[in-house]
């Protein structure tokens, strides 16, 4: 089965810095576990996800321990709650990947037929989404002088959520203030973020309008009323 493209939903983040706030915060550890979900027409949804005790060697990366009886146990448990998220594959903290996750992704193939790994960033510093999703190919030289071996190659990713999960996660993070971060950085941060948003809402309605105008879409007088009123919010200068 081919894999196109990998969303990971709000839960799943959170429940990774969790695990990480918990385990391994202050040190150069990472934390891994099992992703959960569905696959639909190429595109497969993390919906949910839980920590796996998980140990390595810090000076030779081929030396790990992950548990897999804690993750047999947790996996029969999450099935009787939803019958229909299965293990497509499982996280890391890396934040890059290392040199047993070929290893790791190997013994995952004994749960799911082709897993994925998603390698999730808990302290970006920069604005882009905190993750990039793999998937293990085989990769065979044209002259066929060696043997195929697995390789990680890219697969598109993003962070999506139904309704219900984004105002939940609004809730949830209403509150939440970084008391490392000055006031003026926030409030900088939060107006950029709301302009950025303003210019997509902008170039929407133009692109709208221009397609009114050419003829392809005939003229909404409520969406019409709408702007006008917008306009007519915007202040003198």
């Amino acid at each position: 089965m081919k894999v196109d493209q990998v969303i990971v939903h709000p839960l799943v983040l959170l429940s990774v810095v969790d695990n990480y706030n918990r385990v391994a915060q202050n040190t150069r550890k990472r934390v891994v576990g099992v992703l959960l979900g569905e696959v639909k027409k190429g595109v497969v949804h993390v919906t949910n996800s839980y920590a796996v005790p998980f140990e390595e060697d810090e000076s030779d990366g081929g030396v790990w321990f992950m548990d897999y009886t804690y993750h047999e146990n947790m996996y029969a448990m999450f099935r009787k709650i939803n019958a229909r998220e299965v293990v497509v594959g499982w996280y890391s903290t890396g934040p890059r990947i290392r040199d047993a996750d070929l290893e790791i992704n190997q013994l995952m193939t004994k749960y799911c037929k082709q897993p994925l790994l998603v390698v999730v960033d808990v302290k970006a510093k920069d604005d882009g989404i905190p993750i990039k999703a793999y998937c293990a190919v085989d990769e065979v030289k044209e002259d066929g002088t060696e043997r195929a071996k697995k390789i990680f190659v890219h697969v598109a990713s993003e962070v999506g959520a139904h309704e219900a999960e984004e105002i939940g996660v609004e809730h949830l993070l209403r509150d939440v203030k970084d008391a490392t971060i000055s006031t003026l950085t926030t409030e900088v941060s939060n107006r950029l973020s709301a302009l950025g948003d303003l210019g997509n809402y902008l170039e929407d309605i133009k692109c709208y309008m221009q397609m009114v105008v050419d003829g392809k879409l005939p003229i909404n007088h409520e969406i019409m009323y709408n702007l006008q009123e917008a306009f007519n919010l915007m202040p003198n200068l």
